[in-house]
């Protein structure tokens, strides 16, 4: 991972000082977090004492996870919800009134101001400059890409560039570009850690489009990629969001799985989308998420349509309209303005803990995991479990973890089987392709040839699919830490790899057809 004082990591001022405590009707009280993770003199401390600051913290917000016995190892999947949070929403919408922003009403107004208050807090989260970034309120970070996806400028002379690493949500943008004449490049990742091949992207930045002459002073296109992977954790460079600019592309950045732990600092990466899921940063509320765009680049979109709260006028028996000129031309319909408030606490409580402690925090445990994986042996000392991804120790990784565990016959246990005996341990993780094929396919090494000729054959189910590749799963086992983990779970999983599978070859009778991936 990087660490604190690294490119992305930590802000210049310590985020964990400001006070967030609000007053007034429909704020919430976020104070009293600051107790759990600080020293008792008020000081950082070290290593131990950091520990044993976020095992306060785990105490009093996320407690409900030792009293029920459950690991909970899926933090790409989702964040969990601090306690203080979900009890101030709670207080905040029982304890005064709300309604549709879309009106000049007393609640509208509450509403309306609350909503202003979660957009500033969004852009002093990421250090964006208000005159150079809007904030739009999206279902998700799925919402959001879409919303990039049909409104882009895409045509015959246009490029989409796209990491071989990339959420399906991302791959889905390659609909819209095919569908306006657009070309697409994929840029493979290479090597045991799977990082994108810098030379093929930078081959990729620099090709020309249909009709365009190399230099030629147009938009060349979308160059569109994950700050860190969901699948293997790796951390895709910041750098080339500057020199994709430079080359005339605009930059969708996919940081839903990075943000969490780590700084994004828009004030010195320069996106002109940036997209994330809320829930997966503090845990609640879900079902809100954000698309942060350069205000030039938003002026670019052309929406294919229009709704109620996206226009100033318009006329139904003239047929013409008007969109707004600013976020609320994209934020179709009524917002979530009950739940997007709670974004504003969210970033109060976390920017009070310090993204950058939450990091080294993170790094920690990442690094007794991968160090305890890989002294994982059967008794002939052949290895129990594959990583993908990074190793220990390798710079630029974030804490999600994907492997395959291996039998005693050295053949990758069926994921399936894992899914059934963590389960039976009260372990929550992920396991199949993580909605990620392109990473899976570079961790097994899949060629192109077979991947068409398997296409082509148009398989009726993922069951067919995976035999026409001559694949032994389908896909691998995601091991993902976050802020409410502890040491205690990392071994819990270790123990429970060793106890389960060292010696042993498991049969793959009674299990049942995977549905999709």
């Amino acid at each position: 991972m990087r660490r604190a004082g690294g490119p992305v990591a930590g802000r210049a001022e310590d985020a964990e000082d400001k006070g967030t405590a609000r007053d007034g009707p429909g704020r919430q009280d976020t104070g009293g977090i600051v107790a759990d993770v600080r020293t008792i003199d008020g000081t950082h401390g070290d290593g131990y004492e950091e520990a044993r600051d976020f095992a306060r913290l785990r105490a009093r917000e996320f407690g409900y996870l030792d009293a029920g016995g459950h690991t909970y190892l899926d933090h790409t999947g989702a964040g969990l919800p601090p306690r203080s949070l979900v009890s101030g929403s709670a207080a905040r919408i029982t304890g005064a009134l709300f309604g549709n922003p879309h009106s000049e009403s007393p609640a509208s107004r509450a509403s309306g101001l609350l909503l202003s208050e979660a957009r500033q807090a969004v852009l002093r989260h990421f250090r964006a400059d208000p005159g150079e970034y809007a904030v739009i309120f999206t279902p998700n970070a799925t919402g959001a890409l879409r919303l990039v996806g049909e409104a882009y400028p895409f045509d015959r002379r246009s490029r989409l560039v796209m990491a071989l690493d990339n959420h399906n949500s991302v791959n889905g943008l390659r609909e819209y570009a095919r569908a306006r004449g657009a070309a697409t490049a994929y840029v493979p990742v290479a090597g045991p850690a799977l990082r994108l091949d810098e030379q093929r992207l930078e081959a990729a930045l620099t090709t020309a489009g249909r009709g365009l002459l190399p230099g030629r002073a147009r938009r060349r296109g979308l160059l569109a990629y994950p700050a860190q992977s969901n699948f293997t954790g790796v951390q895709h460079s910041l750098e080339w969001i500057a020199r994709a600019r430079e080359r005339g592309y605009d930059v969708l950045l996919d940081a839903a799985a990075f943000v969490p732990t780590n700084t994004l600092d828009l004030s010195r990466f320069h996106p002109d989308f940036t997209v994330v899921s809320w829930y997966k940063v503090f845990g609640h509320p879900t079902g809100v998420g954000s698309l942060i765009a350069r205000k030039e680049a938003l002026a670019r979109l052309r929406r294919p349509w229009f709704s109620g709260g996206t226009i100033y006028a318009v006329s139904a028996q003239a047929q013409w309209h008007v969109l707004a000129s600013d976020e609320a031309a994209f934020e179709d319909g009524t917002v979530n303005f009950l739940s997007i408030p709670d974004v504003t606490a969210g970033l109060d409580w976390i920017d009070r803990i310090g993204v950058h402690r939450v990091h080294t925090h993170v790094a920690a445990l990442t690094d007794r995991l991968l160090a305890g994986l890989g002294g994982l042996r059967h008794s002939d000392r052949s290895p129990l479990v594959r990583v993908y991804g990074p190793g220990a120790g390798e710079p630029d990784r974030g804490g999600t973890v994907a492997l395959n565990v291996l039998g005693a016959d050295g053949r990758v246990v069926d994921e399936r089987i894992v899914t059934r005996d963590s389960a039976a341990r009260g372990i929550s993780l992920r396991t199949g392709c993580f909605c990620n094929p392109g990473a899976g396919e570079a961790a097994f090494a899949l060629p192109l040839p077979r991947l068409r000729a398997a296409a082509r054959t148009r398989p009726r189910s993922l069951e067919d699919y995976l035999e026409l590749l001559h694949l032994p799963s389908a896909g691998a086992v995601r091991v993902s830490l976050g802020l409410s983990s502890r040491p205690e779970d990392v071994d819990t999983f270790l123990r429970f790899v060793e106890e389960t599978y060292r010696d042993r070859t498991p049969g793959t009778t009674g299990l049942t057809a995977r549905v999709g991936c």
